[in-house]
């Protein structure tokens, strides 16, 4: 006998037994093909074909035949499908499921804690652990069904597997979700290559920042390439086998799927960050989204990189108590209101994309999720597609899984309707043509209202009563009650209490004839009654995801650039203008000085012309009549707009690139607007010998974070001298250097590298490893690459010009240099110049000897000196910071307000662009209220390109609409609560405020108020 039938709930099940040819039987072998065939069904074999009132045959696991007319083999069991829908079962391309649980991942760098310099893994490996391209998931795949049965419920029958643990990830696996053994279960072994930004579990210091483990991927491409033509090749490692290197390159053919999430809170631009580590050595990410793609789509749709989208939408705050509510900052408000726009806003930008459930909570919401998706746009065919088709053609897996055709696997879904309506419920999850009870007691559709009719010795009682499914209902009696409801295709059973808080419950049951039920039922009091229930109405079908979207408004392309408070909606975005500026007082930073009741020309982002009377009738007249006009404001040492500061892990990170790790979305851009800056020259922090390459940003809000950089200036990098270096104050510090001898030692040992290197180069470049690190210092030798130098100590800065000329190059700028008054004639017979604090002192040791006449004494001693931020709320006043040397020395005004503009400019090598008011130079302008070194000066209008970013008056208006916008969406998250549905506390907004050696602070952004935000130096 080819068949085992049983019955139960009256639905027919089978069996299915299945053993490997290899496998040895302990017992009698007895092979069961497990023929089935469902029948009278609406058939969705893909997002393109639906078939009506057909058939499906499977047999031993996978798909016969399908279609209308099939022939039904004598062997099947038939399963009657009336009324129900067959759709393929989902693929989740981005689980973790069946892999080994992880122990909590570790955080960033701690400076107080002794570091690991070196990998611990014991073999022929790379050189850092967070690089696991050893690690395969077919290797370590172990069924689970506790874990397999929340993703069956949601529909998922095949998901991609791998190890959530590293920056490389090693390879994922395909596998199914059947109760089988291991064997069965596994599709395509190696399937996937997987990255992240992240590093996992790794104990290795390094990388500690985001720009660090771009930087790491990046050098093991390099390393990569290098190895696979110099496998055996010597190195400062040793030679032979790199396992690691070696599982790379064999893993670069794979699809590449990278998770460029991190701990920053600018996730969305990894986004871009990581395209553009792949366009860079020709790899196509496959990237995971980050729910936020919205926001910038424009920019996420250029990449075109293809993305696995989450549905983990954010709940609704608890906000009714203003405490709580001015906490919260408006792009999380908003955040909370747009997400769901995010699937229709991907699909409508012509992405490619696949839907994962690997960020709901839990298996309840992810359809619930994709329902509220759908109703804010997403199409029922990019839905369906980006569950079946889309990740198994990604993964070369459609021949098996993702549509319902011949010869592929037996993995599909029941349900009781379309798969994605609101009242459809799964009924069955086949995979492998196993079947997995869901939601079998809704297989008999009985909802509706029902007319109860109960006769008893006191007569005959009517209710109404709602059947909502097979296993709930509601009764209208002297109260509206719940009821308990169980429907298995022919008995009927419930019971109700038709008093709230009454004990008298009745128990029902009967049986089912058509629309009609009837049956006994018995009191609590042990009263017996007879009962009959016949259908009056059938349930009201609430309106299509269509019809819901248009009743909500279409919020796709509700944005704001950037996405947060004083962001432009984009039609709204500033543009360069041409500006005639009338009768001002110009500071010009020139040698023609200041000039009273002057114009200026701004035509095509650059100045035009600088004179009396002038006049173009293309131009927009500002009446500068009784008001100031300088340059704009350059900081020269500044620490906005960056995700991550230091990466102080080892004591050379050269190879590090602050320009990798932009914000453009900070609120410091926009509020240092305010402040008159234009110009900022981001540098890494000051935590080791030699830092990362600084990045020279223009003050652009609203622009992306390539928009952000200052094209065509030259590179910078940074270097520290000092305690930071060196790490007096931990007492558990193991990272060479251990004093300012040794500071001298690592940057003259870290030359002589770059010498040899340069040299190795020359003489054999294809076998010769590039190194990122000393790249960068071969550009320093070559002057292509300049040092701002984080300096306090007198000794030091001697030294570290000492070293510099010993290697033929010269540090261009000494930054704090707090004793710079004491060697200002060493440094100007260097050719160094100095960028300082105003008045800063007593905040540690090194500091003790620093004196407000420092500026005066080195510009008077003949150095090009600056005043510096390091703060991102000092930078708001600089114009302040830079009078006070009109104190403390006597300098003239003019030759103060120079140490903000044109004075910058000359150290970071733009002066021929900005930092003066000089005819065809960039546009970069500050009208002021008052004299730009009182107190009292504000900056009523700041311009960059000519695109006035900053307006005193607009700024006023925003405020006013942020306000609004704000107390909109606090009503609507109350809405919410008092709705019943669900909400979370609120949860306060932090922005990480940078500083030189990144003591971080995680502070408020009340854009509101547009508080002061403060954070301690160092």
């Amino acid at each position: 006998m080819r068949r085992l039938k049983f019955l139960f709930s009256g639905l027919l099940f089978a069996t299915l037994l299945q053993a490997q040819e290899t496998f040895h039987i302990n017992g009698i072998g007895d092979k069961r093909d497990g023929c089935y065939a469902f029948t009278n069904a609406t058939i969705v074999k893909d997002a393109q074909t639906t078939l009506t009132n057909a058939t499906m045959v499977i047999r031993d696991g996978k798909i016969v035949s399908v279609g209308n007319g099939v022939a039904i083999p004598k062997d099947a069991v038939v399963v009657d499908c009336k009324d129900k829908y067959i759709y393929p079962s989902f693929i989740d391309i981005y689980t973790d499921y069946g892999m080994p649980q992880q122990r909590q991942q570790t955080g960033g760098f701690n400076f107080n804690a002794p570091a690991q310099l070196t990998s611990n893994q014991k073999g022929a490996y790379g050189w850092n652990q967070a690089l696991r391209t050893d690690v395969h998931a077919y290797k370590m795949f172990t069924a689970d069904d506790a874990r397999a049965k929340p993703l069956r419920e949601m529909g998922f029958g095949t998901v991609l597997s791998h190890q959530k643990d590293g920056i490389l990830r090693g390879t994922g696996t395909v596998v199914t979700l059947a109760n089988d053994a291991d064997n069965f279960l596994i599709v395509k072994e190696k399937a996937a290559a997987h990255l992240s930004f992240n590093k996992g579990t790794s104990t290795q210091s390094y990388p500690s920042s985001l720009m660090g483990t771009i930087a790491l991927l990046r050098q093991t491409y390099l390393d990569g390439q290098w190895y696979k033509n110099n496998p055996t090749a010597t190195t400062e490692q040793g030679d032979g086998v790199n396992i690691t290197l070696k599982y790379f390159n064999d893993q670069q053919s794979l699809p590449q799927i990278m998770d460029p999430s991190d701990r920053t809170g600018v996730e969305l631009w990894n986004i871009m960050r990581a395209d553009r580590v792949g366009d860079e050595f020709g790899v196509q990410y496959i990237l995971k989204a980050t729910g936020k793609e919205y926001q910038r789509i424009k920019e996420v749709a250029a990449t075109k990189a293809p993305l696995i989208v989450g549905l983990n939408f954010p709940a609704a705050m608890d906000v009714e108590d203003p405490n709580d509510a001015r906490l919260v900052s408006l792009a999380d408000m908003k955040n909370w209101e747009l997400a769901p726009t995010n699937p229709a806003a991907i699909e409508k930008a012509g992405i490619s994309f696949a839907l994962t459930a690997a960020d709901v909570r839990d298996a309840r919401t992810f359809m619930t999720n994709l329902r509220k998706a759908m109703e804010m746009g997403l199409s029922e065919k990019a839905a369906m597609e980006a569950l079946t088709k889309t990740p198994a053609t990604w993964l070369g897996v459609y021949d098996k899984v993702g549509s319902l055709d011949n010869g592929k696997m037996a993995n599909f879904v029941i349900t009781t309707g379309p798969v994605f309506a609101e009242r459809t419920s799964i009924l069955q999850n086949w995979v492998q043509g196993k079947k997995y009870a869901v939601n079998e007691s809704n297989w008999y559709n009985v909802a509706g209202t029902y007319q109860l009719s109960i006769t008893g010795a006191n007569g005959t009682t009517a209710y109404t009563m709602d059947v909502k499914s097979n296993s709930a209902a509601t009764v209208i009696a002297k109260d509206t009650v719940n009821a308990t409801f169980n429907f298995d295709g022919k008995a009927v059973k419930f019971s109700f209490a038709p008093e709230k808080r009454s004990r008298n419950n009745i128990r029902f049951s009967g049986f089912s004839n058509g629309d009609s039920w009837n049956g006994t039922a018995e009191d609590a009091e042990g009263n017996r009654m007879t009962w009959t229930a016949k259908m009056s109405a059938a349930p009201v079908a609430k309106k299509d995801s269509a019809s819901r979207m248009n009743t909500r408004g279409n919020l796709i392309g509700a944005t704001m650039y950037p996405f947060t408070a004083f962001g432009a909606a984009e039609n709204a975005i500033p543009t360069q203008g041409t500006y005639l500026i009338k009768n001002a007082t110009v500071w010009t930073s020139e040698k023609e000085g200041k000039l009273e009741g002057t114009d200026v020309l701004v035509k095509g982002g650059k100045i035009a012309r600088v004179g009396k009377n002038l006049s173009d009738a293309a131009a927009t007249v500002i009446d500068g009549t009784g008001k100031h006009l300088t340059a704009g404001i350059i900081d020269e040492h500044s620490h906005i707009a960056s995700a991550s500061t230091n990466e102080g892990a080892q004591s050379v990170t050269s190879e590090v690139r602050m320009g990798d790790n932009l914000d453009p979305d900070d609120i410091n851009i926009y509020r240092q607007l305010s402040g008159g800056v234009t110009t900022s020259h981001i540098l890494h922090g000051s935590a080791n010998t030699i830092g990362g390459q600084t990045q020279l940003i223009k003050l652009r809000w609203g622009t992306d974070d390539e928009g952000l950089k200052f094209k065509g200036a030259d590179p910078f990098i940074k270097f520290a001298l000092g305690e930071n270096v060196k790490r007096t104050s931990s007492t558990s510090n193991n990272r060479f250097p251990d004093t300012r001898m040794g500071v001298e030692q690592v940057l003259t040992d870290a030359f002589s590298r770059a010498v040899a290197y340069e040299k190795a180069m020359k003489a054999d470049p294809k076998g010769t490893r590039r190194d990122l690190e000393l790249d960068a210092l071969v550009e320093i030798m070559n002057k292509k690459r300049f040092i701002t130098c984080h300096s306090y100590v007198q000794n030091e800065i001697t030294a570290t010009m000492r070293v510099a000329e010993k290697f033929g190059f010269r540090i261009n700028t000494f930054t704090h240099i707090l004793e710079g008054y004491k060697v200002a004639d060493k440094m100007k017979e260097h050719g160094a110049a100095a960028s300082t604090f105003s008045d800063w002192w007593a905040y540690k040791v090194e500091v003790t000897d620093a004196i407000p006449y420092n500026a005066f004494i080195m510009n008077k001693v003949g150095l090009n000196v600056a005043i510096n931020s390091d703060d991102a709320e000092m930078a708001r006043r600089l114009n302040q910071e830079a009078a006070k040397s009109v104190k403390y020395g006597g300098l003239t005004e003019e030759e103060a307000l120079k140490m903000v503009t044109i004075n910058p400019a000359k150290m970071l090598h733009v002066d021929d662009k900005v930092g003066s008011i000089k005819v065809g130079k960039d546009a970069d302008l500050v009208l002021w209220s008052d004299h730009p070194l009182s107190i009292y000066a504000k900056a009523e209008k700041t311009m960059v390109d000519g695109i006035i970013y900053f307006d005193r008056e607009k700024d006023a208006a925003m405020r006013k609409q942020v306000l609004a916008e704000r107390m909109r969406l606090i009503n609507k998250m109350v809405g919410e609560k008092r709705g019943g549905r669900p909400t979370m506390p609120a949860t306060p907004s932090y922005k990480y405020v940078h500083t030189c050696l990144d003591h971080s602070h995680k502070l408020g952004m009340l854009e509101i108020e547009a508080e002061d935000i403060h954070a301690d130096n160092q």
